[in-house]
């Protein structure tokens, strides 16, 4: 009888691959419940058992790992994607098995909630409307005064979040928001968007794990289009007083939310001196903010993570004190891809610990400001900021894709 450690659904990219091998390396043996094995191409190559099923319901999630359940030792239930983590928490409280509680992540993943909270318990954070039509959005932008960040109650990875500069902007991507039905996944969406006051100033993040803090991050943004992180820094190289002042907002967001269990990563940006809360995701970050600060510090947060999900006392190896810097390979205009260079080039170079690229020949490209739009990545490590920030500068130009117009098909006569 096997010890199984169940994930539903998973990214498609990131961490998703990462979390099944950790498994595999504590002993236990990763099973995928998911609608289309087909969106996984990782599954065959690792030779991962799946069952594909409607995993919007957790009745059907739950059946299908009582099945299993007839057969193998049930560890843990978890998922690499933010959309199904409730669905996952609720499974495994049902079947007596680590999680946190279900119903307070449903809350923390609803970002009405989450200003709500935060705003009941004092925690800084943006001003905010909610609104179900363009013209209530309008309404709430001429309350909080321009510019505003429109974005949807329910996603993730930046899908969706613009900053509006003008009313016309704001009614326009509103409208577009509350006309989208479903998420990428299939899911229905609610009818409703968050209109909330733009913060300025620089964004980091707090990486939490079992109510730990173990990471400061830095991030690069380009908010020409949306909120694209193009790059991240850790640790972050601010001083001990902007460092306490980021941890301190994160402690507050999460006790407003009731977060105690599994990880978390939140959002923060640093505004005349105040540390404001953007927004808490009840998960791992993304990003490849788990490889860089393993790649810096030695902490392998997913390792730590799976062990958490089966019950098993995470293991930590030794820690050091390190820089590590993430830099994405984006493109400079849409269009169709012409050439995808070798990694190679870009590992050789000093300080580079990892290197990848997702473009592919004639892959079209259009640009939307999520992390969609990112080609490929580099990790690179050094003993300061500085110098992990200019390897993984100089490592991303190895990584150079070249895009031409789109080609357009020839009229028939």
């Amino acid at each position: 009888m096997a010890d199984v450690l169940v994930f539903v659904e998973s990214n498609t990219t990131g961490t998703g691959r990462l979390f099944a091998e950790r498994a595999r390396e504590l002993g236990l043996v990763p099973y995928m419940i998911c609608r289309d094995a087909s969106r996984y191409p990782y599954l065959s190559e690792l030779g991962i058992a799946f069952h594909e099923c409607a995993t919007d319901s957790q009745e059907a999630v739950l059946a299908a790992c009582r099945s299993l359940a007839a057969e193998h030792a049930l560890k843990g239930i978890t998922s690499s994607s933010e959309y199904f983590i409730s669905t996952a928490a609720g499974v495994a409280d049902a079947l007596g098995l680590p999680s946190e509680n279900p119903a307070v992540l449903s809350a923390a993943r609803d970002k009405r909630v989450q200003r709500r909270r935060f705003a009941a318990c004092g925690v800084n954070s943006p001003e905010f409307r909610t609104a179900s039509s363009a013209r209530e959005a309008v309404v709430g932008a001429e309350a909080l005064g321009l510019p505003v960040v429109v974005k949807p109650v329910d996603r993730s990875g930046s899908l969706g979040v613009r900053r509006c500069d003008t009313v016309e902007e704001v009614s326009r991507h509103a409208g577009q928001l509350l006309a989208n039905l479903v998420d990428e996944r299939g899911r229905p969406l609610p009818a409703s968007v968050l209109v909330e006051a733009y913060l300025d100033g620089p964004e980091y993040s707090v990486e939490v794990l079992d109510g730990e803090m173990r990471a400061v991050t830095a991030k690069h943004l380009d908010q020409t289009r949306g909120f694209l992180e193009i790059g991240h820094d850790v640790p972050a190289p601010v001083d001990e007083a902007t460092r306490a002042l980021l941890i301190g907002s994160t402690r507050a967001a999460l006790a407003a939310l009731g977060l105690r269990w599994g990880a978390a990563h939140v959002e923060l940006r640093m505004t005349q001196g105040r540390a404001s809360v953007v927004e808490v995701n009840p998960r791992l970050a993304g990003g490849m903010i788990p490889q860089a600060i393993q790649a810096a510090t030695g902490q392998d947060l997913i390792a730590e993570l799976m062990a958490l999900t089966a019950g098993l006392t995470p293991v930590r190896g030794p820690v050091h004190e390190g820089c590590a810097a993430i830099r994405f390979v984006v493109p400079d205009m849409d269009g169709e891809v012409r050439t995808v260079p070798d990694t190679t080039a870009a590992l050789q170079l000093p300080g580079v610990v990892a290197a990848g690229l997702t473009a592919r020949t004639g892959q079209r490209v259009t640009r939307e400001g999520t992390f969609l739009d990112r080609l490929g990545h580099v990790i690179a490590g050094g003993d300061t900021a500085p110098q992990a920030a200019d390897r993984a500068d100089q490592a991303v130009k190895a990584l150079s894709v070249e895009l031409v117009p789109y080609r357009t098909k020839r009229a028939q006569p």
